[in-house]
């Protein structure tokens, strides 16, 4: 392609809404355009490296046995009704109404869409096991769209559904997905980790998310360097008490309440009664699907809102608002405590288990309360790991220090089992004529996601660094002073000869400065740069410069093709 017949509108300084340096890049790159909070348009050379994914993708699992199809994106909401997703999605489903006045839901995701079909078209053993992908355009109504492409209210999505007989046909399957999994992001220039993760809304009891560390993340990881253990904070136990402080055995001291006018923080607590934030047990109160939960955790923890709502069982969890705390409690928002506390279930993180002597919110304005101890000031038998994890806390797995990183989500798989083809039944019918349902896998890789990831982790002060699988072009010919008859002449020599051989080429032809080419040669992050210049050109020679690592080597003109290929091996 020429570039002076294509359209990539380059741009000297970063776009103002831009957080991110994907999207910093590819916005400068004339990679995407926004149109809308949350909505991009991708152009040429953004549609050619999501290109070059949707085929590694579609390589990797057509490979394995996988058979692509296309789901609709609109839905009847009777079907998102049926699974109870209708209402536990809530305001992320997009719906609107057709011509006739007919509610439509756009999909955010298609496990529904794909049992039905399932369950209408699968009726014996001998049709088992089979996996389905499809790479759409997925709709959500994101409440905060930002990072550019990273977080969008529409998106691409590659999503697999695999059927099994059984849990042990499922595991084969599951294994092989997770292996290609593995293969995809490798093939596309990613340091990927796999870790654990919750199932969350899409259901199941073994679930892993495949993590790009990066600065930009807004998810949270756990990494051993020992065992090499990973999971999702979300996920990752506790030992108790953590490694900061551990609870010293006291001797039981009176209760008494203190005055703390205004004070509501438990930093503010800790230093107006001059102690330390791993003294005081802070209350949160939650409603978990319809009740009141009192949640307790030492004051320097951190609540793992996943692992209570897990523990609670419960559909939706969320904070109390300020109206049901004060009428809970006789109290506003900041002063909440178990002492005394009324008809609401108390379940207390390990790390308070052994505390004494501790202080807590008094239940009424102004006013906290010291010496509080379990068992005497008020009662729970419920002790369980409700926390997140820390940096102080020790490996889950062997009890060696941890790391824990920012990083990106560019894939989640999920054993389902029978959550869906239960209630949508997808049965099939077995060798002895008997019915069961079918065992159920699910697999989602986001597309856009790993193009912005590639850039966040694979760039420099000039700009994005793509790897040869990926990148929009392979090769980027360089005429630095196209008026010249020897440089037109020897470029549009190159261009021919690299095509010829196969290559995507990228030829810059446009008649500007040297300078202005080599930045956006640079911005734009093609793997290899020809140059050609008048006074090589004259000596019938070319340079070639690696982007990756900056190398630049002189060779003749006749060896362009040779050289090329020993550089992209």
């Amino acid at each position: 392609m020429k570039w002076s017949e294509a359209l990539i509108p380059t741009l000297k300084e970063d776009p103002q809404d831009a957080e991110v340096i994907s999207h910093k890049l590819m916005v400068r790159g004339g990679f995407i355009r926004k149109l809308a909070s949350g909505s991009y348009s991708y152009l040429p050379l953004g549609f050619r490296v999501l290109s070059k994914v949707k085929a590694i993708i579609r390589e990797e699992l057509d490979s394995r046995g996988c058979q692509e199809v296309l789901l609709p994106a609109v839905h009847p909401p009777e079907i998102w009704k049926k699974t109870g997703r209708y209402d536990l999605l809530g305001a992320v489903l997009i719906k609107f109404k057709d011509r006739s006045g007919k509610e439509c839901v756009l999909g955010p995701t298609h496990e529904e869409i794909i049992t039905d079909l399932i369950a209408n078209n699968i009726r014996s053993y001998r049709e088992l096991p089979q996996t389905f992908y499809q790479i759409q355009t997925k709709f959500r109504d994101e409440p905060r769209p930002r990072f550019g492409v990273m977080r969008t209210s529409e998106f691409i999505m590659k999503d697999a559904y695999s059927f099994d007989c059984d849990i042990e046909g499922l595991n084969k399957t599951y294994k092989k997905m997770y292996e290609a999994y593995c293969a995809i992001f490798e093939r596309c220039g990613l340091p990927f980790i796999p870790v654990e993760a919750d199932p969350g809304m899409m259901g199941g009891n073994v679930s892993h998310e495949f993590m790009v560390p990066a600065v930009a993340g807004e998810d949270r990881i756990v990494v051993c360097a020992k065992c090499k253990y990973a999971a999702s904070t979300e996920v990752a136990k506790t030992d108790g008490i953590g490694g900061r402080a551990k609870n010293q055995k006291e001797k039981t001291l009176p209760i008494a309440e203190v005055e703390t006018p205004g004070i509501t923080t438990i930093e503010k607590v800790a230093e107006l009664l001059k102690t330390e934030q791993i003294k005081l047990v802070k209350t949160l109160l939650y409603k978990a699907d319809d009740k009141t939960v009192a949640v307790l955790l030492r004051g320097d923890f951190e609540a793992n809102e996943t692992k209570v709502k897990n523990y609670l069982k419960c559909a939706v969890l969320e904070l109390a608002d300020a109206a049901t705390i004060e009428r809970v409690t006789g109290a506003p928002v900041g002063f909440s405590g178990p002492v005394k506390l009324k008809d609401v279930r108390i379940i207390a993180d390990n790390s308070v288990k052994d505390m004494a002597n501790f202080i807590t919110g008094a239940n009424k304005k102004d006013a906290h309360v010291i010496n509080v101890n379990i068992g005497r000031d008020f009662e729970t038998k419920e002790f369980v790991d409700i926390r997140m994890i820390t940096p102080d806390d020790g490996c889950p797995a062997c009890g060696k220090a941890i790391e824990i990183k920012q990083a990106i989500e560019i894939g989640h798989t999920f054993k389902l089992g029978t959550k869906y083809t239960e209630v949508l039944g997808a049965n099939y019918l077995d060798k002895d004529g008997k019915e069961n349902p079918i065992i159920m896998g699910c697999y989602g890789i986001g597309v856009n996601r790993i193009m912005a990831s590639l850039i966040e982790t694979s760039n420099d002060k000039d700009g994005i660094i793509w790897p040869l699988s990926i990148a929009p072009y392979s090769v980027i010919v360089i005429a630095l002073n196209i008026a010249s008859e020897v440089v037109k002449k020897m470029a549009d020599d190159a261009y021919r000869k690299l095509l010829k051989a196969g290559y995507d080429v990228l030829y810059d032809d446009r008649d500007i400065s040297a300078g202005v080419k080599f930045k956006d040669a640079d911005l734009i992050g093609i793997p290899v740069k020809v140059v050609i210049g008048e006074r090589n050109a004259k000596l019938g020679m070319i340079e070639a410069k690696d982007r990756k690592t900056a190398k630049v080597d002189l060779i003749k003109s006749e060896d362009l093709t040779s050289h090329i290929k020993s550089i992209l091996k």
